[in-house]
């Protein structure tokens, strides 16, 4: 009985040593010589192999163990992912933020990828001119003047 009572208690701190260790970690906090403080969090569906944050802050581009580079907002919210080839190992981000840059170790090349975001703007309540069902909708923000 005394052998099973052991077991189970070495079983369960193992199973929550993971959970004590992220606890242990502070988010803020001082060693004397550096300050820090934790400002964004968020879960990534795979293990990381690299990442780059866009200069002004907005976007963060995250390369995955998938093959895989997943692009976050700011508060964490994913908004799309970009198959890679296997080989691909680093990634880099032009300084305005419309280029991103592939290294494969296996090919010894670099890509450069352009980047743009898809932006949908809802003009249902929009006053038009034409047909209902016009291939292009050209919008006017006239209020910005």
């Amino acid at each position: 009985m005394k052998n099973t009572v052991q077991c189970l208690i070495t079983a369960a701190l193992l199973l929550l040593a993971p959970l004590l260790s992220a606890a242990a970690t502070p988010p803020g906090g001082s060693d004397g010589s550096v300050e820090w403080k934790q400002v964004n969090s968020f879960p990534v569906p795979a293990s990381a192999r690299d990442f780059v944050y866009s200069l002004d802050g907005r976007y963060a581009f995250i390369l995955t163990e998938d093959q895989r580079v997943l692009v976050y907002d700011a508060r964490g919210s994913l908004l799309g992912s970009i198959p890679v080839d296997s080989g691909v190992s680093a990634i880099d981000l032009a300084p305005q933020g419309q280029l991103l840059y592939l290294i494969d170790t296996e090919k010894n090349i670099t890509s450069t990828l352009a980047i743009d975001f898809i932006v949908t703007i809802d003009v249902a309540s929009s006053a038009f001119k034409g047909a209902d069902d016009a291939p292009v909708t050209i919008v006017v923000f006239s209020d910005f003047q």
